[in-house]
């Protein structure tokens, strides 16, 4: 079953080059010449590519960075018929915390440079499931804590949060939608300004193929019932991670489901993961869960349910 996932085309050419940082031209070059992959036309002929084209396309560029050149590294692939589906498995978590680190010591120094060299580094090692959700996800979560306790500055929150949405966003728009699924909206809840997290998800969203109309940090109630009624979505997704912004945020859900009785809510963030098991069960039904396995059950519950 996974090596029919992992098979599947589901990346277009931009996204796969702002994944692997290698050129288009320079892959379709490869792709000709050395035809170590062979990716899988849409129907109006587009190159479509998988997670296993990702992940021999990252290891060659690895290879490239090292000193070998493209026809040396492609020779040792076909030769010693490399598994590259799980790189670097056994020192991965280690990895991951390490660029983790790494990339929030650059943010708090203001080094553009090194966190945008950390960030690159990650997309060459891992896939962008892993890199988004086992990376960014938890270092924007680490950014946002160490704001609201106070031991950085609000410059530093604004600096890491410019970066990070500027690299998120350059991969979210590459995803084509899928006209059959449901339109979604995506905005922050009642006094939110801290978008990253939503961001993330939105991309996720997007990568599943559904149209995502991203409104990002807080709007007007009434103006978020004026795009309801314009675009007329399915789902309808807010966040809110700091806590002072949970009641208003669980009104608003509540308010907008009694006047769009089609519209489903979910709820994400911090604060939604912070509440007492008490109000969980009240908003169960909303609650989209902490992580993407939890997102994916929630999804296929919701977008299937009569």
């Amino acid at each position: 079953m996974q090596n029919n996932i992992d098979n599947k085309g589901k990346y277009n050419m931009k996204a796969v080059s702002t994944m692997v940082g290698i050129l288009p031209g320079t892959i379709r070059a490869w792709e000709r010449r050395y035809q170590m992959i062979a990716p899988i036309r849409n129907e109006v002929g587009h190159r479509l590519y998988s997670d296993n084209h990702v992940r021999k396309l990252k290891w060659l560029a690895q290879k490239v960075n090292d000193g070998f050149t493209i026809s040396q590294a492609v020779s040792l692939l076909e030769q010693d018929n490399k598994d590259v589906s799980h790189p670097l498995s056994h020192q991965e978590d280690n990895r991951v915390t390490q660029l983790q680190q790494d990339t929030l010591q650059a943010f708090l120094r203001f080094d553009e440079r090194s966190a945008q060299n950390f960030m690159d580094e990650s997309f060459t090692i891992f896939t962008m499931d892993k890199v988004l959700i086992d990376i960014l996800a938890p270092l924007l979560v680490q950014v946002g804590l160490l704001w609201e306790d106070g031991k950085i500055t609000t410059a530093h929150e604004h600096f890491a949060t410019s970066i990070l949405r500027s690299r998120i966003g350059a991969v979210m728009h590459a995803y084509p939608h899928n006209g059959i699924l449901p339109k979604v909206i995506a905005v922050c809840g009642p006094g939110e300004w801290h978008e990253l997290g939503l961001l993330i998800f939105t991309l996720y969203m997007r990568r599943k193929g559904y149209e995502v109309i991203y409104l990002g940090s807080s709007i007007k109630e009434n103006d978020i019932s004026v795009v309801i009624q314009t675009v007329k979505p399915r789902f309808l997704f807010m966040s809110c991670t700091m806590l002072s912004n949970l009641s208003q945020t669980l009104e608003l859900s509540k308010s907008l489901e009694i006047d769009f009785p089609n519209l489903v809510v979910g709820l994400g963030g911090f604060a939604i993961d912070s509440m007492t098991i008490e109000k969980k069960k009240i908003y169960q039904q909303n609650i989209i869960g902490p992580n993407m396995n939890e997102w994916d059950k929630w999804i296929e519950e919701k977008t299937y349910a009569n």
